[in-house]
């Protein structure tokens, strides 16, 4: 399973730049481990000051941001077993500005972050690799837009990227 396999009907239009952020050349399950262990890396390289830092007012955190990855992730697998259990329910969306204050992520160590990230992209890649091509074809409603299973695995990487792409722009 590939991006290329993607149809732009599994996804709303606007997860489109997170979806061409992604190799063609990996697999699903593949990309969603080496994705893993590149996010673990770069986070672990961020030095302790910049941890803190925010570049505008309102913005996040370095340590807010990979929260912000974790529960979205958290969030997508979700979807991604309902719809694979052919749940045909319209899920929420949620409001990510929401999420950030109430995790405490900013009295949290770097370490405690990344071990949480890994253990829910662990879980993220064990249900991946277990939905076969029917499920992963499967196609639900969330936030009022059709999405695939498929879509939803490669969306996750794709937004992880994304985020660690303006982290070393705008905070390194």
């Amino acid at each position: 399973m590939y991006t290329t396999d993607l149809n732009p009907s599994e996804y709303n239009p606007y997860y489109e730049p997170f979806i061409k952020i992604i190799s063609t050349e990996v697999s699903l399950v593949e990309i969603l481990k080496k994705s893993k262990d590149e996010v673990i890396a770069f986070f672990k390289e961020i030095p302790t000051e910049k941890l803190s830092y925010r570049y505008d007012i309102d913005k996040w955190t370095p340590r807010e941001v990979l929260m912000h990855i974790i529960d979205t992730e958290r969030i997508f697998a979700y979807r991604a077993l309902r719809f694979a259990r052919k749940d045909k329910l319209d899920l929420l969306g949620f409001d990510q500005n929401d999420f950030i204050p109430p995790s405490n992520a900013d009295t949290r160590s770097i370490v405690s972050l990344i071990e949480e990230y890994e253990a829910v992209r662990n879980a993220t890649v064990v249900l991946f690799k277990n939905f076969d091509e029917t499920m992963l074809k499967e196609i639900g409603m969330g936030s009022g837009s059709p999405m695939s299973v498929r879509a939803l695995g490669f969306i996750t990487v794709g937004h992880e990227k994304h985020h660690v792409s303006l982290i070393k722009e705008r905070y390194l």
